[in-house]
């Protein structure tokens, strides 16, 4: 007799666990379940982990590290140490994106990617210029161009010499910052009045080539 109880019970309980089940499962399914933003998150653990974990050990240096690179090697060990460790970071940044990235960062950023990618369409026969501009001129974070760069179809060859000779002049001025840094007080210190209209002026060389030629088409 209790045997038999016991069995009645067990069913029981495994009758309420199956309908409970299927009413969880409803509710999910049904339209006015709505997931938060966490729940959409394209990538799986293993993936953000491996993602995270590429990234925080190739990413490109701070501005701290430059500052230190600076008063430690001098100007020119400096700048080779902070443009190559900037290369090597936004290389695997670039790689690491194009292989598992382009649902993360669709994700992130969904309108700037799409404004980004409608710029870059617009200047396929001058890309370089465009790129060694945004390069230069603080107008987009570094972070972001390195990853939503492969996402836009920015050939690689492309990408590489932007970021080595558009990242020069930025590291040359923390580099040499870097050997008063017993007088620098703040990070304002660094780009003043007279550092950003340099950079600015860089960078408008560098897309000058284009803006001459848009003036010929429609002359």
């Amino acid at each position: 007799m209790r045997f038999d109880l016991r069995c009645l019970s067990t069913t029981r309980n495994l009758i309420r666990d199956e309908e409970l089940g299927s009413l969880s499962d409803d509710e999910e399914d049904s339209p006015s379940g709505k997931r938060s933003k966490l729940d959409r998150f394209p990538l799986s653990r293993w993936e953000l982990a491996v993602s995270l974990g590429v990234f925080l050990v190739f990413s490109s240096g701070t501005i701290f590290m430059s500052l230190l690179a600076g008063a430690l090697f001098g100007v020119v060990k400096g700048v080779i140490l902070v443009v190559f460790n900037a290369i090597a970071g936004a290389t695997c940044c670039f790689f690491l994106s194009k292989l598992i990235g382009r649902p993360l960062i669709t994700w992130l950023w969904p309108d700037k990617l799409r404004f980004f990618q409608v710029e870059i369409g617009k200047r396929r026969d001058k890309l370089m210029n465009y790129m060694l501009f945004l390069r230069i001129t603080p107008t987009l974070p570094n972070l972001f161009i390195n990853l939503a760069s492969p996402i836009v179809d920015v050939p690689f060859h492309v990408f590489f010499l932007a970021t080595l000779v558009g990242l020069i002049p930025a590291a040359y001025i923390t580099v040499t910052a870097g050997l008063a840094i017993g007088d620098l007080k703040s990070l304002k210190d660094l780009y003043d009045f007279k550092t950003l209209p340099v950079l600015f002026l860089i960078g408008f060389i560098s897309i000058l080539p284009t803006i001459l030629k848009r003036r010929k088409i429609y002359e």
